[in-house]
Parts: structure tokens; sequence; C-alpha cells
């Protein structure tokens, strides 16, 4: 830090109108100490530039974090689109029940989208966002047409399992990666999907007739 005097004559120089009253004020001393000062400054920058070089570097577009996080924007889109498909058409005894539980699991889906795609940038390159690009990249598919809802429930949970494996193995790679931001990530979000799927399964389970 500029000692009290360099610091005062800095300042002054600054609110200085003019901007002639104080040039040349500074002594030899205070001239190597100011030199001394944005030195220090240089290379607090040129760290910080490193640092973050090598962040983007060791994510790439092809890393195994980075096709994680993305192949989960790209699941994300899937499953809310899905939700509301399977929202929309729900009928039968449980409408009122399904129809909201189904509306409830894409508004939670749809905040993960937001969450995977910053921690992307975050990381230097650029989450999935084209339709054919989230189509492909997706492990999950596309609902099919409106089948039955005991249908449209099973296709909801296998999507589920299919999501909940793939985080698992994804907070895993980014452990041995180093990278506890996205390990926390997929730890957290993880459990949204995992407690989707247990609802579904109990559903599926209770085998009582009112989702044929």
């Amino acid at each position: 830090m500029p000692s009290e005097s360099l610091w005062l004559k800095l300042n002054s120089e600054q609110n200085n109108r003019h901007g002639f009253a104080t040039v040349g004020v500074l002594n030899g001393a205070e001239k190597g100490e100011l030199n001394m000062v944005k030195s220090a400054a240089g290379k607090v920058a040129d760290n910080q530039s490193q640092a973050s070089d090598a962040i983007s570097r060791d994510n790439s577009p092809t890393s195994d974090v980075v096709e994680h996080l993305q192949k989960q924007v790209a699941n994300a889109f899937v499953l809310y689109s899905n939700y509301k498909h399977y929202h929309w058409q729900t009928y039968g005894p449980l409408f009122r029940d399904l129809h909201l539980l189904f509306d409830e699991f894409a508004t939670a889906v749809l905040a993960t989208i937001d969450d995977f795609a910053e921690r992307l940038r975050m990381i230097g390159q650029d989450p999935v966002f084209r339709p054919d690009e989230v189509e492909r990249i997706a492990s999950v598919q596309v609902s099919r047409e409106a089948t039955t809802m005991r249908e449209m429930i099973e296709e909801a949970d296998a999507n589920l399992l299919i999501v909940i494996n793939e985080m698992r193995t994804a907070a895993r790679v980014a452990d041995e990666h180093d990278d506890p931001g996205t390990v926390d990530l997929f730890s957290r979000h993880v459990q949204i999907h995992e407690k989707h799927e247990w609802w579904l399964r109990d559903i599926l389970e209770k085998n009582d007739g009112l989702t044929t």
C-alpha cells in the first residue's frame, strides 16, 4: 500500500480539476514507491488472467466435466417439455393430483437449466441451447404421443433413472478433476430428480388401477 504522503499526493492530483498544480511533486523515493505499487498491481492482474486461462484450458469443449454439464442442460430442456406434455395430457380419477404434480416437476427442472448453463459459462464454455443440439446431446427421449397415464408415468420414471445415474457419475468425474463447484452442483440437483423418481415409483408400485 502507498505511504500516507504518497497517497495524499495521488489523491490530491486526482481531485485537481485542472491537472497541473501537482505535476512533478513526487520526489525520487515516492516515484519509486509508486512504480512498485503499479508493478504489484500488474502482477495481480497477470495472476488473475493466468488462473482464468487455466480454468478455461482445463475445461475445453470436449472435457469430461463440460460434456456432463452440457448433457444435463439438454436433458433438463427435454424433461421440462415432457413434463408439460404430461401435465396437459393427464386424465382419469387422479387428474388433479397428476396434473399438478407434473407441473411441479416442470417448474423444478426448469430452474436447474440456468444453474447448469451458468456453471458452463463460469468455466469458460457456452451452454447448448438450439433445439437440434439439445435433442442430439440429451440422453433422455422426447415424450411420445399421448398414451395411457401409466405409460406416461413409466416413461417419466425411466428418464429420471437415466438422469440420476448420469448425475452421480458426473459428480465423481468432477471430483476427479478437482472441480468442487461442479461436484456441489450435481450433488444438489440429483436430489431433485431422486425425489421425483421416488414419487413416480410409489405411484407405479401401488398398482391400484387408478393410473391405467
